[in-house]
């Protein structure tokens, strides 16, 4: 019994120890609770659970505390803050296969002797399971810098991300194999947990780094796990739950794509994309899905000129997400009413959906809020208003809350700071106010190597030309010089 016991006694986790630094457990706890507040999650962090991550008795987060934790550390993935894969811990290698993790607490650790899977990168290079290796030439290479890979030459990083993103495990990498990935290779027999797993995981890889680096690189990459997704759908699956489970994957993944589209200017492909979840939900029956994918086709037809759609889109999915008791999501769909509302001068109709907006909004967060919906905040709130505030022709208004979304964003979301910020330069612009306009303008340059977003680039041009006639303003000039030379070839 000792030496069995002795055998299964947790390891340390020394490099989620580093992290926490000088401060003290409790310190950090509070940390952690100030950081989930910051996007939105509720988690009841103590030193208590400090001593239990660091002893390694909590092996692997919930997902609420992975959410937080890469809030707190941006770029660096859990098996950097010393935790193992969720596969190892849930031991699908073994007997454990279907169980799924509970909602708020950690998850156990797996029976000694369960097979966990091969890590983080999902396979090595050269692999031929990888859809990501050997990635195509652009003549615009884009980089995701990850820290922990400098010692890796710049024609590896890019893949070596990309395969993060999307192959985080040996089972996904299996999946990718079996439908798709290698040439002329067909569905397996049978789909079951490992596969349902693989899709949720490309969900969220895909939002971690849309969120630290825009939709420009991603989209085409992307295309290759939803063609997965829908072809383990098709290959169909003995157990409602796992069926379920593909179904509101696949979905998500679609909307994921979708607004990489949209994000990189592809108007049709997310258009096509975001229809493809709202079948899926109809099909499954799934309200969730069904909300998030009305949500995405509301602000998609608000930025394509398409304003009566949007509001129609949008109140679609509040009919939908009246079923989930969610207030936080209800507010972000009434933002995007207002939104419909603005582009089409109804100046009462907005003011009152965004007034419903932030009472909504007031109501703080709950436990059926929907995982996809970590980014909603008060700087994305602020963020919103701002734009249908510049639709009105209010720009004082608008300059308000766009600098109040600047100010509120956290800046390791870099994506966000340069949209919130190109917001604010352009509202300047239209508001009088050339060099405080130019002055924001060369903030967003500053952060475009991190971000490729044709969205931004768009808006930044659009600030340019109005910032034409006050070129001889030295600020405005360098400004100027600066976004000419920064457009892609």
């Amino acid at each position: 019994m000792a030496s069995s016991h002795a055998s299964s006694s947790p390891r340390p986790n020394t490099a989620f120890r580093q992290l926490r630094g000088h401060r003290s457990p409790g310190e950090f706890a509070a940390a952690v609770r100030r950081a989930a507040r910051e996007i939105g999650e509720q988690v009841s962090c103590d030193a208590r659970y400090i001593g239990r991550v660091e002893s390694g008795e909590i092996r692997c987060p919930n997902y609420a505390y992975e959410r937080v934790f890469r809030h707190m550390f941006p770029g660096r993935e859990p098996a950097d803050m010393g935790f193992a894969p969720r596969d190892a811990v849930r031991g699908r290698g073994a007997r454990d296969v279907g169980r799924t993790p509970p909602p708020q607490s950690e998850i156990p650790e797996a029976p000694h002797g369960s097979a966990p899977s091969d890590g983080i990168a999902g396979g090595h290079a050269g692999s031929p399971f990888d859809p990501f290796d050997n990635p195509p030439h652009h003549d615009h290479q884009f980089h995701l810098d990850n820290p922990f890979d400098r010692h890796r030459s710049d024609s590896t990083k890019e893949s070596d991300v990309l395969r993060r993103a999307f192959m985080t495990s040996g089972t996904a990498a299996v999946a990718t194999a079996s439908l798709g990935g290698v040439p002329g290779a067909r569905p397996p027999r049978r789909v079951g947990e490992a596969e349902a797993s693989a899709v949720e995981r490309a969900v969220r890889r895909i939002r971690v780094l849309d969120d630290r680096h825009g939709g420009d690189g991603l989209y085409r990459r992307a295309a290759q796990p939803l063609r997965v997704a829908y072809e383990l759908l098709d290959a169909g699956t003995r157990r409602q739950s796992v069926a379920d489970r593909l179904h509101a994957s696949a979905g998500e993944l679609a909307i994921s794509v979708g607004w990489l589209a949209h994000d990189s200017g592809r108007f049709a492909d997310a258009r096509s994309h975001y229809a493809e979840a709202l079948a899926t939900a109809r099909v499954a029956g799934d309200a969730a899905l069904e909300a998030h994918a009305f949500c995405n086709t509301a602000f998609l037809a608000r930025d394509a000129d398409r304003p009566r759609e949007a509001v129609r889109a949008a109140q679609a999915a509040q009919r939908a997400g009246r079923k989930l008791s969610s207030t936080r999501l209800m507010s972000l769909l009434t933002l995007r009413e207002a939104g419909g509302w603005a582009g089409l001068g109804d100046r009462p109709a907005c003011e009152a959906a965004l007034l419903r907006a932030r009472t909504l909004f007031g109501r703080g967060t709950g436990a059926t809020d929907p995982e996809w919906m970590t980014f909603f905040g008060e700087a994305e709130l602020e963020g919103l208003e701002a734009q249908c505030w510049s639709v009105l022709g209010d720009w004082p208004r608008a300059v308000e809350h766009a600098r109040q979304a600047v100010f509120l964003q956290d800046s390791h979301f870099a994506r966000n700071t340069a949209l919130f910020t190109a917001q604010l330069a352009g509202d300047l612009a239209r508001a009088g106010r050339p060099d405080e306009a130019a002055a924001a303008g060369e903030r967003v340059l500053d952060l475009l190597d991190q971000v490729r977003s044709s969205r931004i680039r768009a808006m930044l041009a659009s600030t340019a030309r109005l910032l034409r006639p006050y070129e001889r303003d030295p600020v405005v000039a360098s400004f100027l010089s600066r976004q000419s030379a920064a457009r892609p070839a």
